[in-house]
């Protein structure tokens, strides 16, 4: 099982503290668990990203304390937002004898003959897990089998996953996790043709009506008499 061995700090520690801290190499941390009290603490950072990249969170860890050990999750991490470098972390210390619950990312192993021959697509459904388990029994990822979706429209559900020994599926076994659908062809809508005929005829008609408004020269339409009529008045 991976192990980090952690310092104990002081529980004021300010932002300018926090950054001397991890220039030396160090990474402000805490843990806490049900039977465990708010506990400030840094670990070597070079460690603690090995660690993170094997254990993830779904994975227990010992904390080495001295004479004292924890057997603790990583719990939350938190992330520098330009480098994605660890600025703080927080583990969950177990309590012993007590099972646990938590999402393990899904593995999806294998090759579908739906996809392969029949040009289906993979639509992954879940990509974690919910399970239950002592510490010691947590599984690091849980493989799905794709080779059993050999039609179209075939499903694998959570209760198709094999778990390993000692651990329990923690949603309905109904639940979807993967299943190929059928590739559609996208549909390219074409502009409708201009039909110039109905442009030209509208056109037309929309001179004559500007020429029903229009007196040949010489003539007086009806309006403009009457104005020049009542002006001689």
């Amino acid at each position: 099982m991976l192990s980090l061995t952690v310092e104990k700090r002081d529980k004021a520690v300010g932002t300018g503290k926090a950054d001397i801290l991890r220039k030396a190499g160090k990474l402000p941390a805490v843990f806490y668990g049900p039977k465990e009290e708010n506990t400030p603490i840094t670990v070597d950072a070079k460690e603690f990203g090995k660690v993170l990249k094997k254990a993830g969170e779904s994975s227990v860890i010992i904390l080495k304390d001295g004479a004292h050990e924890h057997e603790a999750l990583i719990h939350e991490v938190d992330l520098h937002p330009v480098t994605g470098e660890p600025r703080h972390a927080d583990f969950y210390v177990i309590e012993k004898g007590k099972k646990v619950e938590v999402e393990v990312p899904l593995v999806f192993a294998g090759i579908s003959p739906a996809v392969k021959d029949k040009g289906g697509i993979l639509v992954k459904v879940m990509r974690e897990l919910a399970i239950e388990a002592a510490p010691r029994d947590l599984p690091h990822e849980i493989t799905v089998d794709i080779s059993k979706l050999v039609e179209l429209n075939d499903t694998v559900h959570a209760k198709d996953i094999l778990l390993p020994k000692g651990v329990e599926l923690k949603v309905n076994p109904e639940e979807v996790v993967a299943s190929v659908s059928e590739a559609k062809e996208e549909v390219v809508e074409t502009p409708a043709a201009i039909d110039m005929s109905a442009i030209e005829v509208e056109t037309k008609g929309k001179e004559a009506k500007e020429d029903e408004g229009t007196a040949p020269a010489g003539e007086t339409k009806p309006a403009d008499a009457k104005k020049a009529s009542e002006t001689k008045k």
